[in-house]
């Protein structure tokens, strides 16, 4: 059985956001919602931990040059990683190891694979609602140097692997509130972060 891994930009909201971006070139960083962001790649396993992260890309990079040009995917391709398999939406295109959804199914087989990428391409979705969470200055944005946001993208993809390692708990959800409706209002940064939390408070920009 080969073991899957899921991957995915950080896209749909789960782009970084940038509060401000100058220069000349400036409106590469300009996504299609259109904001100012960088677009970070990320796969992750079943257990919600950041197995690869690719963070150095504008906003309006699309999924494919950004895998086309990882270290990942060269790896893929040397076959470092046996009968792994990747998952990616339809941003990616299809490959011996990477494998994306059927876009008009047919059949009811298809229509079962569908489900199951879907039901699995999910682990991914719910590990961004939790990294940012955590670290909520992704989804609200970052008032630093280009260079410095790109070192905080990596070092809270770290930090979120170490606390999946020592099973620190998941930041709890406010009553009555399921944690897609949670997610939903981080992205488009519409949530109170708390001035008696410790955590949030160190990581307030």
């Amino acid at each position: 059985m080969p073991k899957i891994c899921e991957l995915t930009k950080v896209e749909r909201g789960q782009t970084v956001l940038l509060k401000t971006q100058r220069g000349e070139d400036a409106e590469v960083f300009r996504n299609r919602k259109p904001y100012f962001s960088v677009n970070v790649q990320v796969i992750s396993d079943s257990r919600l931990r950041i197995c690869d992260i690719v963070a150095r890309w504008p906003g309006s990079t699309h999924d494919m040059i950004i895998f086309a040009n990882s270290g990942i995917k060269a790896r893929f391709d040397a076959r470092e990683f046996g009968n792994a398999i990747l998952l990616g939406d339809s941003g990616y295109t299809l490959s011996p190891y990477l494998m994306t959804a059927i876009l008009n199914p047919n059949t009811y087989a298809e229509q079962l694979y569908n489900e199951s990428h879907i039901r699995t391409r999910n682990t991914v979705e719910r590990l961004f609602g939790v990294w940012k969470r955590i670290f909520p200055v992704l989804a609200y944005g970052l008032r630093l140097q280009l260079n410095t946001v790109l070192a905080v993208i990596v070092a809270t993809a770290v930090l979120h692997n170490i606390a999946r390692e020592m099973k620190e708990e998941e930041p709890g959800l406010p009553i009555n509130m399921q944690e897609n409706q949670m997610n939903r209002l981080i992205e488009e940064g519409n949530v109170r972060i708390p001035n008696d939390n410790p955590t949030y408070a160190l990581l307030k920009i």
